[in-house]
């Protein structure tokens, strides 16, 4: 009983706290704003300077750090790509506990993930990252979170689509919105981000088939179903729970967006499709670029809903993928929820027609007793 009111107010601490954690870059930060410099010239360059990229680590560097012992560090500089979180989001990777894209950065995808599992292991839940939780995941995910991989006929044999249109009009001409090329596919196939593919692998020919190449070592299939899901628009996190009321995944998400919100209260998952087309209706959802005409986009990975889709009993919402993967909680989507491709190829497996999705507004996250109580109750 103890353990089950443990893990219950983990839960609910889930739903009820948020960490800030450092951001995650993507692209080389701004100047500072001329009002900011204005205001605080030496504070606001101090910042900037703050927040810049670091050089990233060389391919051996990386590789050999990120398997080495005592690797665990209270505090990661900003913008610095880190042997540790690296390590950090595979171990959350296998836990179930998404981080998003494995890059090697910290942001607020691991800190919701790092929540998850604190909730998962029954740890007190703040989105930190401290001794006992690294511990604890080290115990359960020993294996190093790099690994030799073999590359095979069919990672190699496409087709691919190397320049892949953005315009839908161009889209729909296509037999198959396919992948870029054996990089982007690799990427998807082991959770990373193209470019650390790339750097772990300076110089490899990815379209050679044997060639061996270093990738991580991720998670194996999921270990429960799924009876219930919240859609955490505060957080932008969507949480698994099995028929007792337990946390079993937990992905980032981007959940609909001020000009086309996501549902309220609660759905239905009524459909469930892999390798889905996709149906552009301009006349029922919204317009894209000068298309007015109804349009079928062919299934693919770089379909505009990705590698699955979930649909809900209210029409035109659902759960899908994403060609995208790296913009998770990053952008803003048309009223659903986007998950990376294999983040929702996961869920399409655990979940049937008939599991509730219940959407939590950011101001009544936590009010209603009935969600807090039926998703941790002990």
């Amino acid at each position: 009983m103890q353990s089950r009111l443990t893990s219950s107010l983990s839960v609910m601490a889930l739903l009820l706290t948020c960490s800030v954690a450092l951001a995650q870059p993507s692209e080389p930060p701004l100047a500072p704003p001329a009002a900011a410099l204005k205001a605080d010239p030496i504070g606001a360059l101090i910042e900037a300077q703050r927040s810049a990229p670091k050089p990233k680590l060389s391919a051996s560097d990386l590789i050999a750090q990120s398997s080495a012992p005592d690797l665990f560090q209270a505090v990661i500089a900003p913008g610095e790509q880190s042997p540790m979180i690296l390590k950090l989001q595979v171990m959350l990777d296998r836990a179930h506990a998404s981080p998003g894209v494995i890059d090697g950065y910290n942001g607020d995808n691991v800190s919701k993930a790092v929540a998850a599992v604190e909730a998962m292991l029954g740890l007190p839940v703040d989105g930190i990252v401290d001794k006992e939780v690294w511990n604890t995941l080290e115990l359960t995910h020993s294996a190093p979170p790099l690994t030799p991989y073999a590359i095979t006929d069919k990672d190699v044999a496409g087709p691919f689509v190397p320049e892949m249109p953005k315009d839908y009009g161009e889209m729909a001409k296509l037999e198959r919105l396919a992948y870029r090329d054996p990089v982007e596919l690799l990427a998807e196939k082991f959770h990373m981000d193209e470019s650390l593919l790339r750097q772990l692998n300076p110089g490899a020919d990815f379209s050679a088939v044997g060639s061996t190449i270093v990738v991580t070592d991720i998670a194996g299939p999921a270990p429960a179903k799924v009876s219930k899901l919240v859609a955490d628009k505060g957080k932008k996190r969507l949480l698994g729970f099995d028929a007792a009321g337990t946390l079993v995944v937990s992905y980032p998400a981007t959940i609909g967006s001020n000009d086309l919100p996501s549902p309220e209260g609660s759905h239905l998952v009524k459909t469930i499709a892999t390798d889905p087309e996709y149906w552009y209706r301009p006349k029922v959802n919204f317009q894209q670029g000068d298309n007015t005409q109804a349009l079928r986009l062919a299934p693919g990975p770089n379909n505009p809903v990705g590698s699955a889709w979930i649909g809900l009993d209210k029409p035109t919402y659902g759960i899908h993928g994403t060609p995208a993967p790296n913009k998770i909680d990053k952008t803003s989507s048309h009223g659903c929820i986007r998950l990376t491709n294999w983040d929702v190829r996961e869920l399409a497996k655990l979940v049937q027609p008939g599991v509730m999705v219940t959407f939590l507004e950011p101001q009544t996250l936590g009010a209603d007793p009935e969600v807090v109580g039926s998703i941790g109750k002990p």
